[in-house]
């Protein structure tokens, strides 16, 4: 067969498909708008138990006060003395005597996010915020975010980024959910092989601050 034949024959099959398309298995399924279930607890709870259930160490703060005595007490107790952190609001808070600058060698890393996702427990991160390296070349990763910055869903997560950049949005926006998995060798889970093995979530209570400060 010429490769003008099966050529013409291609479009001909194509042709008779477009003319007698495959009815919908499922018609009354068509344009429904919202298949997900809505927010039935605290947003706070609700991100807790998703992030958690998917191996992500969850820690919640009062106050700020109450995030920086929490942070130096799991860098005591896991004996960190190399922590990574570039971003100023956290270096500045967080007070540490030396921050570690060379990210390939760090024990752990501390970085910010944009937003977090209660239903599906994400942290999601962005190029622009310069949050990104951290959750990839370090061991652990520490997150610190405000109660202020939750949201229930995915599209509420867009909603935010398409408010906040209009129309220059950021070049990477990363949903990090738990620790790094993989089922790639022999359908065995394996945890922490393209990323952190493991991950925290500080989360400062906007609503209990006093003056409402955060």
């Amino acid at each position: 067969m010429s490769e003008s034949t099966a050529r013409t024959n291609i479009l001909k099959k194509i042709k008779q498909a477009l003319e007698q398309p495959t009815p919908l298995p499922f018609p009354k399924a068509e344009g429904l708008d919202n298949f997900i279930q809505p927010l039935q607890q605290d947003l706070v709870v609700e991100f807790a138990e998703e992030f958690t259930r998917l191996q992500g160490k969850f820690i919640f703060c009062a106050d700020k006060k109450e995030l920086v005595d929490n942070y130096h007490k799991l860098c005591y107790q896991n004996k960190w003395t190399k922590v990574y952190c570039k971003e100023d609001e956290w270096c500045s808070l967080l007070q540490q005597d030396q921050w570690h600058d060379d990210i390939s060698s760090a024990e752990a890393a501390v970085s910010g996010c944009e937003i977090l996702v209660a239903r599906t427990g994400s942290m999601v991160l962005s190029s622009t915020a310069n949050n990104r390296i951290p959750t990839v070349y370090t061991p652990v990763h520490l997150c610190m975010a405000y109660t202020s910055q939750l949201v229930y869903d995915i599209k509420d997560a867009l909603a935010f980024f398409k408010k906040k950049y209009q129309n220059s949005f950021p070049s990477l926006i990363s949903f990090a959910t738990g620790p790094s998995r993989t089922a790639d060798i022999e359908k065995t889970l394996v945890v922490g092989v393209h990323g952190p093995k493991e991950v925290y979530c500080f989360l400062v209570d906007t609503l209990l601050s006093p003056n409402g400060e955060i």
